[in-house]
């Protein structure tokens, strides 16, 4: 039988390292399903739901540094990718999407799930999306969607109609307008000029109170960001995204930055008369310093991220690791270490509070308990992954990070919904690490409950069961409930706030998985422990309470009288927010029992 065009693209995929496909198959893209049969060299991840699928694709990508791909029907299937792949598009990840299309004598006559894909796809696959017409046209347009994807980190597209992928395949004919691609990428060294990091050197030796605000750039780059931050006596904070940059058992890492970041990094920022900014597109100025507070430099990869969040004095177009590296013999050891000592106090009064707030008692669990509760007990080389919403002010604030654990969450796109196909990701790639989901009951009920369809069908080849799913039942859409009160004065509505409740655990028993529920604040550190020594994936849920304020790091005159004008209009669960709110400020106050 001679090759068709579909046994081409898994070859070729093979030949450029793709080890694993994530998708959900289709008649539009049976061609390419049927010569992954054939072929045997790339396993195929079926998934519940393809926008589930690109979003496992994207967490690959984070959580291996490699290509993620996904791969989806036409119509439908191809639209499901989208939420997934911006996903990726806004954190920068190296994603291929592969879609099936409808023949093309047939494209233009409105036919049977006919959707212009390349119009679809324009604005998350920018960088390259093309629908191939021809055989001997595959070759190079999958050569240049995956260098694409990997050389600039950019979400990339290629559209094959249905009847293209089971036609003989062709190799470029030697003749005008015929291309001749070929395999292979190696990232490239980038490092500013000299003389930049010079004056980037003796900008940060000038300033007296240096503040270093790490992101997901900074990751490869956690020894070099260590020292630099020792030699300028700097305090470090961290974007969600660069959470696992350094370990929260240094004293002077501030956790993370923002509404969901801690008083020590919004003093580190305040107070600061130097900023160094590494690999982050931290998007909220009113947290970072005033502009014209603090001189400024900034490294990133990407020159249109470079001096996009505050007016920086210096530029650095570079590799946060070779960048770091270059400047460090430049950069002077500071004697004077009175600011580090004083960004050491703040994080240690931040952290009694925070335990103090994690015990506080609650009606049922406290949530912050339950993160609080994780993070001694997980084991080295563990991997998080969080959702959005409120449970992201959890994983942001109580989960501390130990050198060599991995985490990660939707950031730019801040989407709901990617915590458990990421975690289902994470185990692919790294089977015998431990891995965590934290979700919000929110998230669960919209598109991760079926995933645990995909964790039942998958589990046993992971080589071993240590996959957990925490599920905060509160019953509520509780992010978005409390921005409602603080942001917008108004108080809960529950037509829109209010969910159902669901019992998650008995789900997972359903399909195989173990399940454990959490009713009292006293089970929930025995539950995780059953957790984390069980051979079979679990769902924990968590009945948490949803009156417990995710607290800023800084309440502003504004958000007190929005959230006082909300109470005094009615709240529906008023009397328990005030409860909860006082005991969370009165806790932070209180001796240590």
């Amino acid at each position: 039988m001679s090759s068709t065009v579909g046994d081409f693209l898994v070859e070729r995929l093979s030949q450029w390292g793709v080890k694993r496909i994530f998708g959900y198959p289709g008649d539009g893209i049976n061609g390419v399903f049927g010569a992954l049969r054939r072929s045997g060299k790339i396993e195929f991840v079926q998934c519940r739901h393809e926008e589930m699928a690109a979003f496992m694709a994207s967490a690959h990508a984070k959580f291996t540094g490699e290509l993620g791909v996904c791969i989806a029907t036409s119509g439908p299937g191809a639209s499901h990718l989208v939420t997934g792949l911006y996903d990726a598009r806004l954190d920068h990840m190296p994603v291929l999407a592969i879609c099936g299309q409808q023949a093309r004598t047939a494209l233009g006559g409105h036919y049977q799930q006919e959707v212009d894909l390349v119009s679809l796809f324009k604005d998350v696959a920018g960088a390259f999306v093309q629908q191939a017409s021809a055989p001997s046209q595959v070759r190079h347009l999958l050569d240049r969607a995956v260098r694409t994807a990997v050389g600039e980190r950019k979400v990339t597209a290629l559209i094959l109609p249905n009847d293209l992928q089971e036609l003989p395949y062709e190799e470029p004919a030697r003749a005008h307008g015929t291309l001749h691609s070929g395999l292979g990428y190696r990232r490239p060294r980038v490092l500013p000029r000299e003389d930049d990091l010079a004056a980037a050197a003796k900008l940060l030796n000038e300033g007296s109170k240096v503040a270093i605000l790490v992101g997901a750039g900074a990751l490869g780059a956690s020894e070099q960001v260590r020292q630099l931050a020792d030699k300028l006596g700097a305090g470090v904070a961290k974007a969600l995204l660069g959470k696992a940059v350094l370990s929260d058992d240094l004293p002077w890492v501030t956790g993370c930055i923002g509404l969901l970041g801690t008083e020590p990094s919004l003093k580190l920022m305040n107070e600061c008369d130097t900023l160094l900014m590494i690999g982050s597109g931290f998007p909220y100025a009113e947290f970072l310093p005033k502009e014209g507070q603090a001189r400024g430099v900034q490294i990133d990869i990407e020159p249109n991220m470079l001096g996009l969040r505050y007016p920086m004095e210096i530029n650095l177009v570079g590799d946060a690791a070779d960048t770091l590296d270059a400047l460090l013999p430049l950069i002077e050891q500071k004697g004077e270490r009175r600011w580090r000592k004083k960004i050491e106090g703040w994080r240690k009064a931040w952290d009694s509070k925070l335990e103090k707030r994690a015990l506080s008692k609650a009606d049922p669990v406290n949530p912050q308990r339950v993160v609080y509760e994780l993070s001694p007990r997980l084991p080295d080389h563990s991997i998080i992954t969080s959702d959005s919403g409120s449970c992201a002010n959890w994983f942001a604030r109580d989960l501390r990070i130990r050198p060599g654990m991995r985490c990660s969450l939707s950031g730019g796109l801040a989407s709901m919904g990617a915590a458990v196909p990421y975690a289902i990701a994470a185990k692919f790639a790294h089977p015998q690490q431990t891995v965590v989901a934290l979700v919000g009951d929110g998230a669960m009920q919209m598109n991760n409950l079926a995933e645990l369809i995909t964790v039942a069908k998958y589990w046993r080849q992971w080589g071993n069961g240590r996959w957990i799913c925490a599920v905060f039942n509160n019953q509520d859409l509780n992010q978005v409930t409390w921005e409602q009160r603080v942001m917008e004065g108004d108080p809960k509505y529950v037509a829109s706030q209010a969910i159902p409740d669901v019992p998650y655990h008995l789900f997972a028993i359903s399909i195989g998985l173990k399940g454990i529920c959490v009713e009292r604040e006293e089970d929930v550190a025995p539950a995780w422990e059953q957790a984390l020594a069980s051979d079979v994936p679990v769902l924990i849920e968590f009945r948490t309470d949803p009156d417990v304020p995710p607290l800023p790091p800084h309440i502003n005159l504004k958000q007190a009288r929005q959230f006082a004008g909300a109470l005094l209009q009615g709240d529906p669960d008023g009397v328990g927010v005030i409860r909860q709110t006082a005991r969370q400020l009165v806790s932070s106050v209180l001796p240590k029992k």
